[in-house]
């Protein structure tokens, strides 16, 4: 008991600006041991960009995310907020709420967010917006990832100048590397099913659906990729650019965090990954699989 007293106390995450206290614990891959929140905040607050990946339907996971953003705030005027949550034809309503130009309900009728965001996206906006950090909506417009899911490529071709703006113009989406293993094996796929030289129809078929959905799903990672790039190159002094998606997107230093890598060359990339857990008190140091993962993993109760 007492050992589990003391491990609670070293690892509580305190948000400044409420009285919440989040239990967590920081693996540091690069040392290979646990350390200090704080001792990940001084680190990554040198960084160009850090990918904060978020598993979506847990608190606690959005409240690190506010905390790891106050703790940054301490060491770095210069930040700005993106975000998979927002898409980028909603940049401009973004903007204006921003600027108090609009309600914070005239601006959640024209940004569609998710249904929660009061609860768990808020927090985020707001601390940014009373920072005077600008936010960007990273994302492709859901409705053109749906399309290039069920047609292909050939979904965007016929897109206006002001739609293309609107997605990503360089894609590199193979579908040999290990991003798309990964991604087949979520969709409970086998990675080689319906390869070209399958023998049945209904296996090139398959395939071929699969890779629709690769490519739905890459567009997305070379659209944010673009938009975390975009805003680090942006400025005369570059800045922090903290961007917060689904731990899929940038686990692995693959996906949207390869696609900003590939338009960033020689610049500090930090992922991090927020590990949701049953018992915080039986977490013990990744095997080396594990520790691929991020560059810190940060393991917390999962939200009951």
């Amino acid at each position: 008991m007492k050992t589990l007293l003391m491990l609670v106390v070293v690892g509580a995450v305190t948000l400044s600006a409420q009285t919440v206290t989040i239990p967590a614990r920081v693996f540091d891959v690069g040392h290979g041991k646990f350390d200090s929140f704080d001792a990940m905040i001084a680190d990554i607050s040198k960084a160009d960009v850090i990918f904060v990946g978020e598993q979506h339907d847990d608190s606690n996971t959005h409240l690190l995310e506010r905390a790891i953003l106050e703790a940054v705030a301490k060491r770095r005027k210069d930040v700005v907020v993106a975000m998979e949550m927002f898409e980028r034809d909603v940049q401009d309503p973004l903007v204006h709420f921003s600027m108090g130009h609009l309600s914070e309900d005239e601006f959640l009728q024209a940004s569609r967010p998710w249904p929660n965001y009061r609860t768990d996206y808020k927090p985020i906006v707001d601390f940014a917006i009373e920072k005077n950090w600008p936010v960007v909506a990273s994302n492709v417009p859901r409705p053109m990832a749906s399309e290039v899911s069920k047609l292909g490529w050939d979904a965007l071709a016929t897109k206006s100048d002001a739609e293309k703006k609107w997605f990503a113009a360089d894609r590199q989406c193979p579908v040999d590397d290990d991003y798309f293993v990964r991604f087949a094996e979520a969709m409970g796929e086998h990675p080689t099913s319906g390869a070209p030289d399958a023998a049945t129809d209904d296996a090139r078929a398959k395939r071929a659906g699969l890779e629709r959905f690769y490519f739905a799903q890459c567009l997305k990672d070379e659209t944010m990729g673009e938009s975390v790039a975009q805003a680090v190159l942006a400025a005369k002094k570059a800045p922090l650019v903290v961007h917060v998606n689904g731990a899929f997107h940038s686990d692995f230093h693959e996906g949207t965090a390869a696609r900003a890598a590939r338009r960033l060359p020689g610049r500090r990339i930090v992922v991090i990954s927020i590990l949701p857990i049953d018992r915080l008190d039986a977490v013990t140091a990744p095997d080396k699989a594990e520790q691929k993962r991020a560059d810190y993993l940060i393991y917390t109760p999962a939200a009951k």
